[in-house]
């Protein structure tokens, strides 16, 4: 599995823009990436082949958002993964980031007013043993994440099993996450949050040029799930999870590949949400490969976000009625409204015999009324981000 430094990175700016450790597109809470790696769908490598190379790779991700009259969150984050054969049947990876975060973030809305500056370094280790059988393959990881108001750590298992013919792969996943919360400033000290994942998937091969995937995915929850820095943000203590997601990649005669994919996503904080994306690589000779990307995101409100309208005594950040009525679960969270978001990437890949160097670019940019069939939630500035990784990688 060579996604290790992309998911070690993503994972970190999906807690960039609200202080809070869900994902940006489908509020997961955060994971290591060596779990994630366990609990993603098997390649089209059949399970039972142990790698026969070493590979080495280094990662270096700029990130940067912002909204009208407001440069929020950057972030520089520096990576190495490393993948190594042991013997026929083995193989190790390992994988360390270390992230280095700097900016402004609104407390509540998208109130300039509100916003704080920031300072933050995360580093993060991961590792993963894999032992290859005939027909199978069973993994095992373990990862750390820490920062000076958040510790996370994760175990994950997962085994994949392949038939006779090695079209069809069959997945199973199971994680476990353990993080320790205590704010910055002195208003949260030891909550804790435990996590646990399942997965089932299905690779198949249907074609000398189509491969189809599907996942189900399911997590439970348990702990502290607000935002500490935020007034008003009280979130329950238990979230269910679920998602499913199916691919399709066709291979065409022009060394070009075209994948697509679909996820749906829906909780019991009330969101629900669809993903569609779309990339298309095209090999241009000389070992260039260029892969231009499109994704589309559209989601519904959790049940317990409330919009930029407040209490006519307290004012902001506090919701309407608070003092006679307050809620039991409330938040400000633009990350929790109504919105649809548009992702639009390239990315740029040359090899020279065992190296290989990639770039990417990618733009992302979130509105209320954005969402699929309106509805959206109102008032709100838009979110806008960028993307900017360099990669550089060599197999031995």
């Amino acid at each position: 599995m060579r996604l290790q430094l992309t998911m070690a990175q993503s994972t970190r700016l999906a807690r960039v823009s609200a202080n809070e450790p869900v994902n940006a597109d489908n509020n997961l809470p955060q994971r290591g990436a060596v779990l994630a790696a366990a609990l993603a769908l098997p390649g089209v490598v059949a399970a039972e082949n142990a790698p026969t190379e070493g590979l080495i790779q280094f990662k270096y991700l700029w990130y940067h958002d912002q909204q009208p009259g407001l440069s929020r969150i950057t972030v520089n984050s520096p990576s190495v993964y490393t993948l190594l054969p042991v013997g026929e049947s083995w193989s190790v990876e390992g994988a360390v980031v270390v992230d280095s975060i700097s900016g402004a973030t609104p407390r509540y809305h998208t109130a300039i007013s509100g916003a704080s500056d920031m300072n933050d370094t995360r580093a993060a280790g991961e590792f993963k043993l894999t032992r290859y059988f005939r027909r199978a393959a069973v993994g095992f990881g373990l990862a750390y994440s820490g920062e000076h108001d958040f510790k996370s750590t994760s175990g994950s298992l997962d085994v994949r099993l392949a038939s006779d013919d090695n079209n069809t792969t069959l997945a199973f996943g199971t994680a476990f996450t353990a993080d320790r919360i205590d704010s910055s400033d002195g208003t949260v000290t030891g909550e804790t949050r435990q996590v646990n994942d399942f997965l089932v998937g299905l690779t198949q091969v249907l074609s000398p040029t189509d491969i189809a995937k599907f996942n189900l995915t399911y997590s439970h929850g348990r702990g502290y799930f607000s935002d500490p820095y935020k007034l008003v943000d009280v979130r329950p203590r238990l979230r269910n999870q679920t998602a499913v997601l199916t691919e399709w990649n066709h291979s065409f005669a022009s060394e070009s590949t075209l994948r697509s994919s679909y996820r749906y996503f829906t909780d019991n904080f009330g969101v629900k949400a669809h993903t569609l994306g779309f990339e298309f690589a095209q090999g241009v000779g000389s070992g260039w490969t260029l892969t231009p990307a499109l994704r589309y995101y559209t989601q519904s409100a959790a049940n317990f976000y409330f919009g930029p309208t407040y209490d006519p005594v307290l004012g902001p950040p506090f919701p309407p009625g608070y003092l006679t009525n307050p809620p039991v679960y409330s938040s400000a969270d633009q990350r929790l409204s109504a919105f649809g978001a548009v992702t639009v990437g390239m990315r740029v890949d040359k090899r020279f015999g065992a190296w290989n160097v990639d770039f990417r670019y990618d733009y992302y940019q979130q509105r209320g009324d954005w969402r699929l069939g309106g509805g959206g939630s109102t008032g709100l500035d838009p979110f806008s981000a960028h993307y900017v990784q360099l990669g550089i990688a060599k197999s031995f």
